[in-house]
């Protein structure tokens, strides 16, 4: 019985020490990758140009390129190689609480929507069914301007997004006084081990461009 229970102990320490694994997925596995870099074969000058169409979706879908949420997406296939090669716009979404009254509507959730409105258009350029629609998000990349909330990057898990690359990190948002809950996007993704798919993450990219230029005083 001694014996068991002192296997039992270093079993669990080795576990402990190596990060809980299934499938032979780590909870511990480095799935953030630098924002300089060439990934998937897609440069960082492709990268810059998607993240301006998510910042410019603010005025394309809000009316000001400056509103008081000032968080947009873009959904970009890279499979398709139009435009110059930079990739296809699937749809675009933004922020849109205040115009809505739906506090669940943050710039990835909306992009999210209008990305399943525009694969199912029956009159539209895609004509998916809904199965076909699920399974063509594995093969997208979502732009986002800052770093999703852990509702927003749980919601890209779930849609199981190729890529997901995001400009200001919610530590910036947080220093430019910016409620938050302090979840980063990387632990949300170590926790979707679960999950048959994986996302690319790449964080930073286009943060002189897209962070806060004014930090929030509370009144």
């Amino acid at each position: 019985m001694l014996r068991q229970t002192i296997a039992c102990l270093l079993l669990s320490a080795s576990i402990a020490s190596a990060g809980y694994a299934v499938g032979g997925i780590s909870t511990q596995q480095d799935v953030m990758a630098a924002p300089h870099l060439s990934i998937n074969g897609i440069p960082h000058s492709t990268r810059a140009h998607w993240m301006r169409r998510a910042n410019a979706a603010l005025a394309d879908l809000g009316g000001s390129p400056c509103p008081f949420a000032a968080f947009g997406s873009a959904v970009v296939n890279h499979t398709d190689k139009a435009d110059g090669g930079l990739g296809e716009l699937v749809c675009i979404g933004a922020n849109a609480n205040g115009r809505t009254g739906n506090p669940t509507l943050h710039g990835e959730m909306a992009a999210i929507a209008n990305c399943t409105a525009v694969l199912t258009d029956p009159e539209g350029r895609y004509r998916l069914n809904a199965s076909e629609a699920l399974d063509a998000f594995s093969r997208l990349s979502l732009y986002t301007n800052a770093e999703s909330c852990p509702m927003c990057a749980s919601a890209i898990r779930w849609a199981g997004f190729k890529e997901y690359i995001y400009g200001t990190s919610i530590d910036t948002l947080v220093q430019r006084g910016w409620g938050q809950i302090r979840i980063a996007s990387l632990d949300v993704f170590r926790q979707s081990f679960d999950l048959p798919s994986q996302t690319r993450l790449i964080g930073g990219v286009l943060t002189n461009e897209t962070d806060p230029k004014e930090k929030i005083v509370s009144s």
